[in-house]
């Protein structure tokens, strides 16, 4: 992890807002508990706030991070986790938080809040990136650029699981019902027992979609560091001959009473026996037992095939506001896959070998935070 200058971006005094005793420094590990205890209990804080993505990213793609936060009194008032992506291929960016869906600055006040995202300017101005990132689940009263191309979906989670199913919408109830009979077995399990089957069908379905796969090394990453919070679903099939196939994985992640399927694959023979569909309903059926309220279903973007996948479920689409500092590009980022220049590189993609995109695949999905 890198560090900087602590009289410039990591410990700047707030002489030019409403406290000026508030000072914005940079955090350590003997931070970390208090770190977390304030993201927990703020309204706007999330898993992709937490400490543990420092470690997480720093461990699996050595990049450099910088988490900053706001100090009045000696208490965490505003936190802000910050990760330098550079790349000679897909660009030089500051954001908050890549590999993540949400992040921005987090604070007890709106000006502590624009505190935090003026400190990141200076950031990203200081490491002359192309441009810094922060992304919002709420709509800010911020002077930064605006993109709004993605979109999140929830729903909440009853008491009893037994409701879960006559709660979801009447096409897709079917389509889980269908997948009931068939045999299937679901797998849940912390820890790294399911970890090798995961990164296989995940793997598998990254290639298939023209994406670089992430090193079986960062999922290991995030199974050490967040420990229960997150855990391995997999779903196998019986062949004729009675042997169990691989069909579909998911890794969750639970804060807050909430739970976020998030890294989710599947092969060949996942389609068919509707296998995906089956896990994402027993997830929601495990997590509610657990306590869970909320499902989190995650981001997709505007108008795709997984956005629309999602409403089918029911779940209504909020959008997500994702803010922009300008510093040496003239123009807003775009790394979607559907962006025209990635159109290529996609179709090559497809046709490695599984092993071989298993290989390679690392070294291009560090950059595409």
């Amino acid at each position: 992890m890198n560090t900087i200058d602590l009289n410039t971006a990591a410990n700047i005094s707030a002489k030019t807002t409403a406290n000026t005793d508030t000072v914005i420094k940079q955090l350590t590990p003997s931070t970390f508990a208090q770190w977390d205890s304030y993201v927990k209990q703020h309204q706007q804080g999330s898993f992709f706030h937490l400490s543990g993505w420092q470690q997480v990213i720093s461990k699996s793609f050595h990049h450099d991070c910088y988490f900053l936060y706001a100090e009045l009194d000696g208490h965490i008032v505003g936190v802000l986790p910050l990760v330098e992506v550079k790349s000679k291929l897909f660009g030089h960016a500051l954001i908050s938080t890549p590999f993540c869906v949400y992040g921005g600055a987090i604070a007890d006040t709106p000006a502590l809040t624009r505190q935090l995202e003026q400190e990141a300017c200076l950031l990203a101005e200081k490491l002359s990136v192309d441009y810094l990132e922060l992304r919002y689940q709420e709509k800010q009263d911020s002077t930064l650029l605006l993109k709004q191309a993605h979109s999140t979906f929830g729903c909440e989670l009853p008491e009893d699981k037994d409701q879960i199913l006559p709660a979801i919408k009447k096409k897709q109830r079917a389509v889980i019902r269908h997948a009931l009979k068939n045999d299937l077995s679901f797998s849940l399990e912390s820890g790294k027992q399911n970890l090798a089957d995961f990164y296989q069908l995940l793997s598998t379905s990254y290639r298939n979609l023209g994406t670089p796969i992430f090193s079986k090394h960062y999922f290991e990453n995030l199974v050490t560091v967040f420990g229960n919070d997150v855990d391995i679903a997999v779903i196998k099939s019986k062949s004729e001959n009675k042997d169990e196939q691989l069909s579909s994985a998911v890794m969750n992640f639970y804060f807050n009473e909430q739970v976020l399927p998030y890294y989710g694959g599947g092969n060949d023979n996942a389609r068919g026996l509707k296998s995906a569909d089956y896990m994402y309903y027993q997830v929601m059926c495990s997590a509610s037992e657990k306590g869970c309220r909320w499902y989190d279903f995650g981001r997709s973007k505007n108008d795709s095939g997984p956005y629309k996948y999602k409403k089918n479920w029911g779940m209504e689409p909020k959008p997500l506001y994702y803010y922009y500092h300008l510093v040496n590009a003239t123009e807003l980022p775009n790394l979607s896959p559907n962006n025209p220049k990635y159109k290529l590189f996609i179709g090559l993609w497809q046709k490695l070998p599984l092993k071989v995109s298993q290989i390679v695949g690392p070294f291009l999905s560090k950059f595409l935070g």
